[in-house]
């Protein structure tokens, strides 16, 4: 079972965040402040954590940026409700692995808990950064550009072109899109997926009806060949 840190001040907030992590079997451990978080972190050596931002005594960037110097390799998902671009980058640069701004779906946060967990077990590193001959797609700073214009990506064109560099060349299939990246409560047909890789192809790839690099391996999904 995995153990499952949320440090959250908000009662409310934090009894709903352990209500839902329960239901679906983790184990969930809490704290109110960021010091107490700080040292159950390194008492209870959680699984993932679940941080908020705004926290009284040690605020969620130097609590993460504190864990990444004590050299822990914990997953962290801050939570808050600043969904700016700049609170997203400080974050991800004080060592958080993802981003989920406030008010969010329940499925979707238990969605990005599984991928997280999933990441660590396998031991995959974050991909920062993606090069799809003369498009580059920043992913911390949920960016892209060609050449030197930017390029319009919706934020999940760009979280299924993260799981999918990430994967490092195996198979995405639609159920894993769906889960990971929306939620099975928002989208329950797999369509949705087929109908974003059209998009992302007419953006991505040259010969959108040849694709070369978000490839269909037919009866599974899809997967991403990286130009050699």
């Amino acid at each position: 079972m995995n153990r499952i840190l949320v440090i959250e001040d908000e009662p409310a907030m934090r009894h709903a965040l352990e209500d839902a992590l329960t239901s679906t079997g983790y184990r969930v451990i809490t704290a109110a402040d960021g010091a107490i978080g700080l040292e159950r972190a390194q008492s209870e050596h959680p699984d993932l954590i679940l941080l908020d931002v705004m926290l009284p005594k040690l605020d969620g960037f130097a609590l993460a940026a504190e864990l990444r110097r004590l050299r822990s390799t914990v997953p962290i998902l801050l939570l808050t409700a600043k969904g700016g671009v700049e609170d997203r980058v400080t974050g991800l640069d004080a060592g958080a692995d993802d981003y989920l701004a406030k008010p969010f779906h329940p499925q979707e946060l238990l969605a990005r808990v599984r991928a997280l967990l999933r990441r660590q077990e396998r031991g995959a590193a974050p991909v920062d950064h993606l090069r799809l001959g003369d498009v580059v797609i920043d992913f911390a700073r949920q960016t892209a550009s060609r050449g030197s214009q930017p390029l319009h990506l919706t934020p999940k064109e760009i979280s299924m072109l993260r799981l999918l560099a990430e994967a490092r060349g195996a198979v995405i299939t639609r159920e894993q899109f769906l889960d990971l990246v929306w939620g099975y409560g928002a989208f329950p047909t797999t369509r949705t997926v087929d109908t974003h890789i059209a998009a992302l192809r007419t953006k991505l790839e040259a010969v959108p009806a040849q694709p070369k690099y978000l490839v269909t391996v037919h009866g599974s999904g899809y997967r991403l060949v990286l130009p050699t």
